[in-house]
């Protein structure tokens, strides 16, 4: 039997974050990745580095803290073999952002969705008209601060009350204190049912949803059960003239492709372009690309 040939093109795009002064991939491999978040080194875990190291193990003794993982189910810890405060400040373009370790992984920023923020803010200087703007799982809010500074009036929802003092910290720090972003705590998927009651609308959504998760009443989030009936409910409180969509998603097995087709059936009836594809690293050490998540967004301002 011959192959269907794909009649439809779907534009794919693998995109490197921004440059960034204060963060560097600096090597990868072995399953392990070595960043520098400012004047700190710290190894964490990346099943994408498949690959061995480009540096010599010496450089890699170098780092401040390594994220050693005891299983799946319950994480790990940090091992910190060098010296690092338990907080400090790092910034992005005119953005800044504190850093910390904790009881996962995660230290409070996805350098890779820099360039998320600077398309972002792109989408609303274009406009040129007030906006508003809803993140949605918005963690500790680079996202909303791009947006707020660009001149959005800012709506930011997180299940974690500590994620969300978090994002205020980073908005005191970046002095936009005076923006209007409400931070609030709720289950994402509530939230956006009630803002359609409300008859609430918003000029552009951003999505980071995870695999799996929890809202602050025990509500379960499960993405391959909840993110159709979560962008039906988006849809239905866009504007009629919509800026911007866009959503990432981590740790999930699904392609761009299947992102692509969900946010094309989403925006079918508003003129604009969708993309997809992958967000992207590049190592210091040796150039190589590492992949760490995949994502869709669409925008108005390719109205044919």
């Amino acid at each position: 039997m011959m192959a269907k040939k794909v009649s439809r093109g779907i534009p794919q795009l693998a995109v490197l974050t921004s440059p960034w002064k204060e963060y560097e991939l600096l090597d990868s491999g072995n399953g392990l990745k070595l960043e520098r978040f400012g004047a700190y080194q710290l190894i964490r875990p990346e099943a994408e580095a498949i690959w061995r190291p480009a540096w010599p193990e010496s450089r890699w003794k170098n780092a401040n803290a390594t994220f050693v993982t005891n299983d799946e189910l319950h994480g790990g810890h940090w091992d910190v073999s060098g010296d690092l405060p338990k907080r400090w400040l790092i910034s992005y373009r005119d953005l800044k952002l504190w850093m910390q370790t904790s009881g996962s992984r995660q230290v409070g920023v996805f350098p890779e969705q820099g360039n998320h923020w600077d398309w972002i803010e792109e989408q609303i200087n274009y406009a040129r008209r007030p906006t508003k703007v809803l993140n949605l799982f918005g963690y500790t809010g680079m996202a909303s601060l791009a947006a707020a500074h660009s001149g959005a009036q800012v709506t930011h929802v997180d299940a974690s009350r500590k994620v969300i003092e978090w994002g205020k910290e980073n908005q005191m720090a970046s002095g936009l204190g005076e923006k209007p972003v409400r931070w609030l705590v709720d289950d994402v998927l509530k939230f956006v049912q009630r803002e359609e009651r409300r008859e609430s609308f918003y000029d552009g959504i951003i999505l980071d949803p995870p695999k799996f998760g929890r809202g602050p009443k025990g509500e379960v989030w499960e993405f391959y059960k909840l993110i159709p009936e979560l962008l039906e409910a988006c849809r239905r409180i866009l504007t009629p003239n919509p800026l911007f969509v866009v959503m990432t998603a981590y740790a999930v097995k699904a392609s761009p492709v299947t992102l692509y087709q969900a946010m094309d059936e989403m925006m079918a009836a508003h003129k604009g372009r969708v993309m997809a594809g992958e967000l992207v690293l590049e190592e210091k050490s040796a150039g190589r690309y590492l992949s760490t998540a995949i994502f869709a967004r669409w925008d108005a301002k390719y109205k044919s």
